[in-house]
């Protein structure tokens, strides 16, 4: 994939915070998004140690799956090291280089992203899948293990597959818990770029027809697991 990077890396973390508010209006959250994408890629990043520091080892994958079929097509990796300490908010800034890095190894577009993280449910509503999807220009959504933690649930989750409630801060709708097995805790969807809430829902559920997470987001996190370990010999 060739993928240029519209602005440069931070420095800090003012230069963050301003670069997050800057583009947070070129992230496109109505849609539609592809309807019947071909190939979906699921996006990780793994890390040697929880320090948060700069410097700290780190491995991203990304593997591309049928849609259909859900067997993986292609697979990449990159490994570096974190240029960008730990600060709330601002975690894409320690995943974004090493994940497009990846995503430039690869020799297939995919159609959808779909990352280990926030997108629109995000403290100035531009988390790591809204900032993958502006700089890729790929329809991109977030799919994360825990909620945003300023996100209240609206109304009741049912314990069925497929039963969702909203999430919102406030009265303004950041994304959904989405129940994708029978009676498993819900993962938590919000869109990133150039998809609705109902598209990204209906296609982590379909990526999700056995486990609670959606295939692209089990076979990236141990592709970024076995990286690391390779890396570190």
């Amino acid at each position: 994939m060739h993928i240029e990077v519209p602005h440069a890396w931070p420095a800090d973390e003012a230069e963050a915070v301003a670069l997050q508010n800057r583009l947070r209006s070129a992230a496109d959250h109505a849609g539609p998004g592809p309807q019947r994408p071909r190939l979906v890629a699921g996006l990780d990043v793994a890390y040697r140690g929880g320090g948060g520091a700069v410097g700290d080892e780190v491995a991203a994958a990304v593997v591309v799956v049928d849609a259909g079929t859900l067997a993986p097509v292609e697979e990449a990796t990159a490994v570096g090291r974190a240029t960008f300490p730990y600060v709330s908010g601002l975690f894409a800034f320690r995943e974004l280089p090493v994940l497009i890095e990846a995503l430039r190894k690869l020799r297939t577009t995919p159609d959808l992203l779909l990352c280990d993280g926030q997108g629109l449910a995000h403290t100035r509503r531009f988390g790591l899948a809204c900032h993958l999807g502006v700089i890729t220009g790929i329809s991109t959504a977030g799919v994360a293990k825990t909620p945003y933690p300023a996100a209240h649930q609206a109304g009741h989750l049912g314990s069925a597959r497929g039963s969702y409630a909203d999430l919102k801060e406030g009265m303004e709708p950041l994304g959904r818990a989405l129940r994708t097995q029978d009676g498993v805790k819900p993962v938590y969807v919000s869109t990133g770029h150039r998809i609705d809430l109902d598209t990204a829902c209906r296609h982590v559920l379909a990526l999700a027809p056995k486990y609670r997470l959606p295939e692209t987001t089990r076979l990236a996190d141990r592709l970024s697991r076995d990286a690391l370990a390779l890396a570190l010999g």
